[in-house]
């Protein structure tokens, strides 16, 4: 595309061959409409472009949000792939005089939000290929669904710019310039195994329903959408055959929260003044319309302060009584503690008749379905992140085996590990594939990924798991409340009225907000001084370390104990949705 501005108007111009279409934005009336290249005045401005993620309204007015870099992935069955790199906001207003300096520092604020979210990693797109339904999906569908343009027909779960193309989508003359823009990880490899070459590919899709930060968003909303769900599709192409074994993830599904509060690891709470299980079984009939039979690998911990939520999944899953649902716990910490990685093939052994059961989804080269896969595993651990990215990479290798010896290009006897090359590109991938999905929900790398990547458990590994633990524990009590604000902004959970004087951004914070933090730090700072510069006695220098530690202690222990009045919360979204 090429964007030419205009004082009054922008004009978006397809510069495909052929295209003659130009998209109209009158820049006062927010009006969208289609005009002839003619149309374009000579004297505007312009740019080349990328893509059109949207339009939003903030205090200043409209605002146009346009994808100005993309970085090839990668192609899908003859689809390039691309990956958003860089965008541009751009107000329809050509000055913000007429606000106010509060409505200025707000827009301002706003403006921020939106940047937060699109520099967030892991925004993808294809212009003629539909990202955001598995393969198996695609080939359950009419002619007339084959006729719909992406936008019509893209599976809403994971149209991260759903909310900022509303306008587009309630004009289908619209629709070719816009398209759905995915969130997660893609990534494409060109792979060779025994001389034959296939192209292998990991798709992740983050849902855009309930989504949030790690401990701002826990469990499900009333409609049943989990927290933290994910699509994991793996693809396989070889000789113009496909295969497909699709596996997802998603926070445990009844009403649970865990709240920051200065804690390291701040202890879960689960509703008791919810049905718990209306949204458990809204979630699991949705799950079972899409996938099929479901089997839930629960990965926590089985004692301490994750044991009562293991046990009411447990039984939330026995009270359904769904014989399309069956619960697998499995203690993750407990059974691969002191580095004894290799008895996560209990597990793998475990289900292994299941996974057969299920199967994956199969099509040869003239386009007839082999097989379809039946049933998913849900995998879930607190976060979703790393526990679980580990147990999905064993099942995922294990259906890859399977496909590629019925496609032809391992052996009879040859096992995937064996073929080194290809087991350092599968490793890597699903490694970065755990650092995209934690980055996107707790705002670090993945932990674990030592194992991914090697097969083994490393000391470097623990060290690094130990310094990405330490950033999530600063981001998660002193910034997310910002990054929940800024992803509620960006997919509409929250809308600026322009109309409206006053916004939540600003909250008065307690006394002790401020006075706290500067009383422990001035008596921490004596008590070091007193030691550094010691008194005439030891006893009086005793005495003024014991007063000055005392009263930094003393005020330490204050603040931890109303730890959620000191982090970050969030400003936009009533509390009722966080709970």
């Amino acid at each position: 595309f090429c964007r030419h501005t205009s004082p009054e108007k922008f004009y978006i111009e397809a510069c495909d061959d052929g295209a003659n279409d130009v998209l109209v934005i009158d820049r006062v009336s927010t009006e969208m409409t289609l005009a002839a290249k003619k149309d374009i005045p000579p004297s505007s401005v312009t740019r080349p472009i990328c893509g059109i993620m949207g339009t939003i309204r903030l205090v200043a007015g409209m605002y146009l949000i346009i994808i100005t870099k993309k970085k090839k992935v990668g192609d899908l069955f003859g689809h390039n792939i691309w990956k958003a790199t860089e965008f541009d906001i751009i107000s329809y207003k050509k000055t913000v005089l007429h606000l106010t300096d509060n409505q200025m520092q707000d827009n301002k604020c706003f403006l921020a939000m939106l940047n937060n979210v699109l520099n967030t990693d892991g925004f993808y797109f294809a212009t003629n290929y539909d990202l955001t339904h598995s393969l198996q999906r695609l080939s359950n569908t009419s002619p007339e669904f084959q006729e719909m343009s992406l936008l019509e027909r893209a599976d809403q779960r994971f149209v991260w710019n759903g909310h900022l193309l509303r306008e587009f989508t309630a004009q289908p003359e619209l629709h070719k310039f816009a398209f759905p823009v995915l969130h997660g990880y893609i990534v494409v490899k060109s792979c060779c195994i025994n001389g034959k070459y296939f192209d292998w590919v990991i798709i992740s899709r983050r849902s855009c329903f309930r989504a949030g930060v790690r401990y701002y968003v826990r469990g499900i909303d009333s409609e049943g959408h989990a927290a933290n769900f994910v699509e994991t599709e793996q693809i396989v192409q070889y000789s113009g055959s496909k295969a497909s074994f699709v596996q997802t993830r998603g926070s445990m599904p009844f009403f649970w929260s865990q709240r920051p509060n200065l804690k390291y690891k701040p202890k879960p709470q689960i509703s008791k003044t919810v049905n718990h299980m209306d949204g458990f079984q809204r979630h699991f009939d949705s799950q079972i319309i899409s996938y099929g039979k479901q089997v839930v690998l629960n990965l926590i911990n089985q004692k301490g302060s994750e044991n009562p939520l293991e046990q009411a999944f447990a039984k939330m899953v026995t009270s359904l009584g769904n014989g399309m649902v069956k619960y697998i716990a499995f203690d993750f910490h407990k059974e691969c503690s002191q580095m004894r990685w290799e008895r996560l093939q209990i597990l793998v052994d475990r289900v292994a008749e299941m996974q057969d059961e299920f199967g994956y989804f199969m099509v040869d080269s003239d386009g007839k379905v082999l097989m379809q896969q039946e049933g998913t595993f849900r995998s879930n651990c607190m976060d979703c992140l790393d526990r679980t990215n580990v147990i999905q990479s064993l099942l995922a290798r294990r259906s890859l085996q399977s496909q590629l010896q019925r496609l032809g290009v391992l052996h009879a006897g040859q096992r995937i590990e064996e073929q080194d090359d290809f087991e350092n590109i599968y490793k890597n991938a699903w490694a970065d594939n755990a650092n995209a999905c934690a980055k996107q929900y707790a705002g670090t790398g993945a932990l674990k990924t030592d194992f991914t990547r090697t097969g083994k458990r490393t000391q470097w590994g623990l060290v690094m798991d130990g310094w990405n633990s330490m950033i999530r524990y600063y981001k998660n009590n002193f910034s997310d409340g910002f990054r929940q604000d800024s992803i509620d902004l960006f997919l509409g959970n929250y809308a600026v009225d322009e109309a409206d004087s006053s916004t939540p951004l600003h909250v008065q914070k307690d006394w002790k907000f401020l006075t706290l933090p500067i009383i422990m730090v001035v008596a921490f700072s004596m008590c070091i001084i007193c030691l550094l510069m010691a008194g005439d006695t030891w006893t009086e220098t005793l005495a003024y370390v014991l007063f000055w530690g005392t009263a930094s202690i003393g005020t330490a222990a204050i603040i931890l104990f109303n730890g959620n009045e000191f982090v970050d919360t969030p400003k936009l979204v009533q509390k009722e949705k966080m709970d």
